[in-house]
């Protein structure tokens, strides 16, 4: 009851003060009909707090962001969808979600009433055209009197991640040289142009493809012989960012430092869904490892990395540097982008 009075609207406030005035001015001049006035006006706010306050009906909530992750300047739309779950229906609801002010404003709804077991289902659009990572929701729901008395605020502990990644540029197809992707595809090549004659046979295998059979080298051995399969080679490759705030001017969208960001994340996106093996390396030696699945879980965690990138205090290039070499392996990166 106590958390019901303090929830009184101004409306309700003002009836309060304005019935206790009466009722004190009626016990001064002796007026009965101004105590009885006095004691309506008075009455009706703390009985719309008592009816408030003794609701007892359970809502419940569910959000989806389509889709959770945009580059800046598009659109995800919240689909969200409130369930009355007690036996008793709703009074009228307002319904806010929290939104960073990045996003847009905070939207609202009004909602009549919500039968038992009832549901409705909301929905809104949001936008930004900054990168980042942002946190939408809890959703506050305020129940109130249908005199405006008294409201009470409710909010619900679900929350979701929005994700706005760098603008990312179509950039042409075509694939890269085998010198340039390393000697992985350069080996390949060379295997691929020998001639089956140059290929090594081995022994048949039960399961062995039958249009795989090398039948001179059969007529010579004197058994069954097939093609060794082409083995796969992966190429590779290094993305370098130089995040120091002093490489680095202006702010905003037109910054170059989110011109860098955009330009990696296109770089990115286009030699990895091109079946390169990429690896991100920064100034401060922070790096991001290649991925099994070279097409899309590497693709998701570049774009995820570059949302929250932000510019450095660092001065020197030493450890990303280091990273960059320290990294390679044996055979090393056959391309790297700096950036």
């Amino acid at each position: 009851m106590r958390r019901a009075l303090a929830g009184l609207t101004t409306r309700g406030r003002s009836f309060v003060a304005a019935g206790a005035t009466a009722i004190l001015c009626a016990f001064v001049l002796g007026e009965r009909d101004l105590l009885r006035a006095g004691v309506l006006v008075l009455a009706l706010p703390l009985i719309c707090t008592w009816v408030v306050s003794r609701t007892r009906y359970r809502l419940a909530c569910a959000r989806r962001l389509d889709p959770p992750r945009l580059p800046v300047g598009h659109e995800s739309r919240a689909e969200l969808r409130l369930e009355n779950v007690s036996r008793l229906p709703s009074g009228v609801l307002m319904v806010e979600d929290r939104v960073p002010f990045a996003l847009g404003g905070r939207p609202r709804f009004v909602i009549d009433r919500i039968e038992p077991r009832g549901s409705r289902e909301l929905g809104y659009r949001i936008r930004s055209d900054v990168r980042g990572r942002f946190r939408v929701g809890p959703l506050t729901v305020r129940l109130a009197d249908p005199f405006g008395m008294v409201e009470l605020v409710r909010s619900f502990s679900l929350t979701d991640t929005l994700t706005v990644t760098p603008a990312i540029v179509p950039l042409p197809s075509g694939r890269l040289a085998g010198a340039w992707a390393g000697g992985g595809d350069s080996v390949a090549r060379t295997v691929s142009t020998a001639g089956e004659d140059d290929i090594a046979p081995r022994e048949y295998r039960h399961g062995d493809d039958l249009r795989r059979v090398h039948w001179r080298s059969t007529a010579r051995r004197g058994e069954l012989m097939v093609r060794r399969e082409e083995q796969h080679w992966q190429s590779r490759g290094a993305l370098f960012l130089d995040t120091r705030g002093l490489a680095h001017h202006g702010e905003g969208p037109g910054a170059t430092f989110e011109q860098a960001v955009s330009a990696t994340a296109s770089v990115g996106v286009h030699l990895g869904r091109t079946g390169m093996a990429l690896r991100l390396v920064t100034d401060a030696g922070e790096r991001l490892a290649p991925s099994a699945d070279y097409a899309g879980e590497f693709e998701g965690l570049l774009l995820d990395a570059l949302a929250v990138a932000r510019p450095g205090d660092g001065a020197a290039l030493d450890a990303g540097l280091a990273a960059l070499v320290g990294g390679t392996g044996r055979d090393g990166d056959g391309l790297v982008v700096a950036v």
